[in-house]
């Protein structure tokens, strides 16, 4: 038994050896799994590089991060405004800010219509949202991260993006897409340091359901009810444990789901 616990905080060491002094940006930075993605990476001594549209939110999350003393840059700017975005990568070059960890986070759903009757803006939003929010971000950050001796793309997919269900049809798209992104930055960044993980979790109880009834906190709630959803410290161990490989290690998914969950529309509920 005390072989065993001194195995395990040697490996709880090492983990975050792994991870001490480097710097990870993490998009959709402000809630959710990316709050808990930097709030983890902080306590493991990565420096973060955090972007998210609400300003306030970002301001918290810096102001709650001190206490580990690591150096959090912030930046309130939507993943669909690229010359926004252009403007932040330009000052972390001149900074000499160039992130060993790329977290696309940001993403949402809107609405649950039926092709036929959804509202065009919603699919807009999701499309630039989920598809060209993380493809500008890369753009401009794998340049950065390629100077690097070891770094790693981490895409948030979904089990959307594995098979359809009814009123899904643009968010299934776009998170089917996020997977092709996946497989062609993998295949793009052959020959480089940098790695490529796509994360797909199934039902996570986030602001997600939230964002997807446009503020309708009692439909949201209804969504969760009857099982146990996953939630963000789930998905952030997941991504932590693709992190931590050994630098010769590539995990290039990672498919999770509630146990109550095993398709996208099979979830026992009690």
């Amino acid at each position: 038994m005390q072989r065993l616990k001194m195995q395990l905080r040697l490996s709880s060491k090492d983990s975050k050896m792994k991870l001490k002094n480097k710097t990870a940006l993490i998009t959709g930075a402000s809630a959710g799994i990316g709050k808990e993605c930097a709030i983890k990476l902080a306590k493991k001594g990565t420096h973060l590089v955090l972007l998210a549209r609400r300003a306030h939110k970002l301001k918290e999350l810096k102001e709650k991060l001190k206490k580990y003393g690591v150096v959090v840059n912030i930046y309130a700017v939507d993943v669909t405004d690229y010359k926004a975005l252009e403007k932040v990568a330009k000052e972390l070059n001149a900074r000499d800010i160039l992130p060993n960890i790329l977290i696309n986070n940001a993403g949402l759903s809107q609405g649950l219509e039926t092709i036929d009757t959804a509202d065009v803006s919603d699919w807009d939003r999701m499309i630039d949202t989920n598809l060209k929010g993380v493809l500008y971000v890369s753009r401009l950050i794998i340049p950065m991260m390629k100077e690097k001796k070891h770094a790693h793309i981490v895409n948030l997919g979904s089990i959307a993006g594995r098979e359809v269900y009814a009123g899904g049809s643009v968010y299934n798209a776009t998170k089917f897409g996020v997977h092709a992104i996946n497989k062609a930055m993998n295949i793009d960044l052959f020959g480089t340091n940098v790695k490529v993980t796509n994360v797909a979790p199934g039902a996570v109880e986030t602001e997600f359901s939230v964002v997807r009834f446009h503020g309708d906190k009692e439909k949201a709630d209804g969504v969760y009810k009857g099982f146990t959803p996953l939630n963000a410290k789930d998905v952030t161990k997941s991504i932590l444990f693709a992190l931590k490989q050994p630098r010769h290690v590539n995990i290039q998914e990672i498919f999770l789901t509630p146990t109550a969950q095993r398709t996208t529309y099979l979830t026992y509920k009690e």
